[in-house]
C-alpha cells in the first residue's frame, strides 16, 4: 500500500535524491522547496503521485499550507511519513565575528523551521492515527567544529526538539527521530569548499570519517527510509549518526 510522504528542501542534495527515490517507488509525495520551479519536473515525471508545494519553513502559514496540500481530499487525504530536511549552512565565522543576523538566519530555518513543520505535521497525522517523522540534523548536533558556532547550536536544538516531540508519541501516535549526517557530497559542501574557514577543516574532516570517504545523499536516504518503516516501529527519539564514523572518534 502506497504511503504519503512530505519532504522539505527537495530542490537539491539529499532532499532531491530522496524525493526522486520515493516517487520512483510509487509512493505519494508532497515535494517542497522555496520555489517549485526548482523541483526539476518531478511532478511531470510522476503524474498523480507527486504534488508540489512552495514552502518557506520560517513562516507558519507556509508550513500549514504545505501540509494542507497532502491532506486535501482531492490530493492524498492524509500524511504518513515526513522528512524535515530544509536547512541552511553556517557562515564560516569565528564566534566573535558572528552578527545577531547571522545567528538568527540559521536559527530561523534550521530550528524554527523544524518546529513549525513538526507542529502542523503532527497535528495532521494525529487526526488519522499517527505516523513518523525524521528530522535532518547533523554530526554538529553532537560535536563542534570551528567557525560554526551558530550552526552547531542550531543542530543541538534540532536534537532537543526531536526528543521533545518524540516523548509525546503516546498521545500523538507519531514517532520522531533524527539523522545526523557527516559531510555529504551535496551542493552545500561544494559551496563551503571555497570558504577559507571550511577549507582549513576539510582535510582533517575527511581523515575523521573513518570509512575513508565523505557520504553520498543515498547513504542518508537509506537510514531515513528505515527509520520511517515499520521495521523501526520501536525506534523513537533516536539520534542516528550517518557520519562514516566521525563522531565515534
Amino acid at each position: 500500500m502506497a504511503r504519503t510522504w512530505l519532504i522539505t528542501g527537495c530542490s537539491s542534495g539529499f532532499g532531491k535524491v530522496l524525493a526522486h527515490a520515493v516517487a520512483a517507488r510509487g509512493d505519494n509525495l508532497v515535494a517542497t522547496a522555496r520555489g517549485t520551479d526548482d523541483l526539476g519536473g518531478l511532478a511531470e515525471r510522476h503524474p498523480g503521485t507527486v504534488r508540489l508545494a512552495a514552502l518557506d519553513v520560517t513562516k507558519e502559514g507556509s508550513a500549514a499550507a504545505a501540509v494542507a496540500v497532502a491532506v486535501a481530499r482531492d490530493a492524498f487525504g492524509g500524511l504518513d511519513v515526513l522528512v524535515n530536511n530544509a536547512g541552511v549552512e553556517m557562515h564560516n565565522k569565528l564566534t566573535a565575528d558572528l552578527t545577531p543576523d547571522d545567528w538568527e538566519t540559521v536559527f530561523a530555518v534550521d530550528v524554527k523551521g523544524v518546529f513549525l513543520c513538526m507542529k502542523h505535521e503532527i497535528a495532521a497525522m494525529r487526526k488519522t492515527g499517527g505516523g513518523a517523522i525524521v528530522n535532518n540534523s547533523s554530526m554538529n548536533g553532537l560535536v563542534a567544529i570551528p567557525h560554526a558556532t551558530e550552526y552547531t547550536a542550531a543542530k543541538h536544538a534540532v536534537n532537543g526538539a526531536t526528543r521533545g516531540a518524540a516523548s509525546e508519541a503516546r498521545e500523538t501516535g507519531v514517532r520522531v527521530n533524527a539523522v545526523l549526517p557527516g559531510l555529504i557530497e551535496t551542493p552545500m559542501i561544494d559551496r563551503l569548499q571555497d570558504e577559507p574557514g571550511f577549507k582549513d577543516h576539510y582535510a582533517s574532516a575527511l581523515e575523521r570519517h573513518s570509512v575513508g570517504r565523505f557520504g553520498k545523499p543515498e547513504d542518508v536516504g537509506y537510514a531515513v527510509r528505515w527509520l520511517l518503516s515499520d521495521e523501526a516501529s520501536f525506534v523513537n527519539g533516536a539520534m542516528i549518526a550517518v557520519d562514516g564514523g566521525y563522531t565515534a572518534r
